[in-house]
């Protein structure tokens, strides 16, 4: 059993996970991706180009929310259970311990890219200034 785990992001981690035994390879023909509502539009924009350019049937791609789609991944391995998982952030060490419980191992993490933060202020207020050690403090309360 081969699972690995794609994860970005910045305070949250965009993750991405991959995995499927042989077998279950041979039974299904289309990689079924679940996770992160965040990270959702660029996954189906993957699995659009992957289909154009490498012969394939595009991924299924279902919204699921990060935990949802991490207890969906760490469920088990075979044909009813994702390929892929997106996460907007770490996989947690209960949902380490869970995959593993469950027979999915050898998670690989890989960061694919960074959420972004915009800083903004109602027209007409006072400017705020603001350095990024502040910003850094304040997401990390």
């Amino acid at each position: 059993t081969n699972k690995a785990l794609l994860l970005a992001g910045l305070a949250a981690v965009t993750a991405f996970a991959l995995a499927e035994p042989a077998a279950a390879q041979q039974a299904r023909d289309q990689i079924r991706v679940v996770g992160s509502s965040t990270v959702y539009p660029f996954t189906t924009t993957v699995a659009e180009r992957f289909s154009q350019t490498g012969g394939f049937k595009a991924p299924i791609v279902e919204s699921t929310g990060t935990g949802g789609g991490m207890k969906l991944f760490c469920g088990g391995v075979g044909t009813q259970h994702p390929d892929l998982t997106n996460a907007s952030r770490a996989m947690t060490k209960g949902e380490f311990e869970q995959c593993a419980a469950n027979g999915v191992k050898e998670i690989v993490e890989m960061k694919v890219g960074f959420d972004g933060i915009a800083v903004a202020l109602k027209k007409g207020s006072t400017p705020v200034n603001l350095k990024r050690e502040d910003i850094w403090l304040a997401l990390a309360a």
